[in-house]
């Protein structure tokens, strides 16, 4: 958070956030969780002193959370609109640790923005705004409802998130955001689709381990029955950091 309001009380600060609901979820499935600080190429620490090889080999895991848009810096592209310039500063950062894990074989699991930055990391583009570049597509955020707006998404037939649910074809989940996948990385598959326009939900990177980016956030979903559970998602993230770890 660049610009802090002033009501927070850190006046020309820059400010680094944890969203509460994202690490309770984590920590109620048992998992120890830790804070990365971005760390920008202006920072005050010497890059020298922190490197992001040992936040990779300390760590089990990364989940990556959402938030500021992606920069269409990143895909190649000027912002559409000013305010939907991102955060470039974050993108670097989250792209070198989304790296580090990869080129470890360690588990990534991207929300929301997190979703849209794996495809970017892998050559892929987003929609800097669907409701500009897709006319077409139902309403996928709404300022005053945030997360309860909902629709359904469908898994795409054999995929493995939908073996993670025991078979299920989809279900309800949350909706908070503008952006979405455009064109599809290299060596990403399509887990999930929006039931009623076909926007893409999921995707997952080719290979046997686990790398995958759901559109919608598991961390909101456990005080609403009637959403697709977290769950299964976050269990198969667990298993999978277990598994690197345990050789």
């Amino acid at each position: 958070m660049h610009s802090p309001p002033l009501e927070l009380g850190f006046r020309n600060k820059t400010l680094q956030y944890l969203e509460q609901a994202i690490a309770h979820w984590v920590m109620d499935h048992g998992a120890l969780l830790f804070m990365l600080p971005t760390l920008g190429f202006d920072a005050e620490v010497a890059r020298r002193r922190v490197s992001v090889r040992q936040y990779v080999d300390t760590l089990d895991g990364l989940v990556m959370q959402g938030g500021a848009d992606v920069s269409p810096l990143g895909y190649g592209q000027q912002p559409l609109r000013p305010e939907w310039g991102g955060d470039i500063v974050r993108d670097r950062y989250e792209m070198e640790l989304l790296e580090g894990f990869l080129a470890q074989g360690k588990p990534v699991l991207g929300i929301c923005r997190g979703a849209q930055l794996i495809n970017v990391a892998y050559g892929g583009s987003l929609y800097q705004d669907i409701r500009t570049q897709r006319p077409e597509a139902r309403r996928h955020v709404d300022a005053d409802l945030y997360d309860q707006l909902q629709h359904g998404i469908d898994f795409e037939p054999g995929c493995r998130l939908g073996a993670l649910y025991g078979g299920l074809p989809g279900g309800a989940v949350t909706s908070i955001h503008h952006q979405a996948v455009d064109r599809l990385g290299a060596d990403l598959h399509i887990e999930a689709r929006s039931s009623e326009d076909g926007v893409v939900e999921a995707i997952r990177a080719h290979g046997s381990g686990f790398v995958v980016g759901v559109q919608w956030h598991p961390e909101f979903h456990a005080v609403n029955p009637g959403l697709l559970s977290g769950a299964p998602l976050l269990d198969g993230f667990l298993a999978a950091a277990l598994a690197v770890r345990s050789g």
